[in-house]
């Protein structure tokens, strides 16, 4: 829902956005978990592993679009199997199908952790995802369903620079009473 908020942002606000992975099988790792969440991050190891494969040979201006095909496939399209995500995803982007063949192996994990820990070294490692860093500060969030389009996006924007950039400022939170609306 961040990613597509920041679309619109980018669309009303001079702001020029720079994609870069940050997984949740890597934040989960050895934390206690429900056996369901844990299941779900044992599988989400293959999609942004392939992202980072992607990027490595074809550039970072991948990792938008596959990201968003990716989304796309499994929480509008509803698709469980990853496999068929991930193939699907490649194919839209344009990419070679060969790439898909990285979601079960470890060969670029090292790069995967990199860009993982480069995102929880400017917030710390009691947060999620997504992060964002603007005019030095960084923050994890927003999180915000439906994602706000037009002005109104722009207005959050502003308001998330704003706190960010006050020194001593921290936490907003409040419960969650909707899961994410696809609009």
């Amino acid at each position: 829902m961040t990613s597509r908020w920041m679309m619109q942002v980018e669309e009303v606000r001079p702001v020029d956005v720079t994609w870069s992975v940050m997984s949740l099988a890597v934040l989960n790792e050895g934390r206690d978990l429900p056996d369901t969440y844990r299941e779900m991050m044992d599988r989400a190891w293959g999609p942004v592993r392939v992202i980072i494969a992607a990027a490595a040979e074809h550039g970072d201006k991948v990792i938008k679009p596959l990201y968003d095909a990716m989304g796309t496939s499994i929480h509008l399209g509803g698709e469980k199997d990853f496999a068929k995500v991930i193939a699907g995803a490649l194919e839209e982007v344009g990419l070679p199908w060969e790439l898909a063949e990285v979601a079960d192996s470890d060969v670029n994990d090292a790069e995967l952790r990199a860009s993982h820990q480069r995102a929880i070294d400017l917030v710390g490692d009691d947060v999620g995802t997504p992060v964002i860093a603007v005019n030095g500060e960084a923050f994890f969030g927003p999180v915000v369903s439906p994602a706000p389009k037009g002005e109104a996006a722009g207005r959050l924007w502003d308001g998330c620079v704003l706190v960010a950039g006050t020194p001593g400022f921290y936490e907003l939170k409040r419960s969650r009473t909707v899961g994410p609306i696809f609009d």
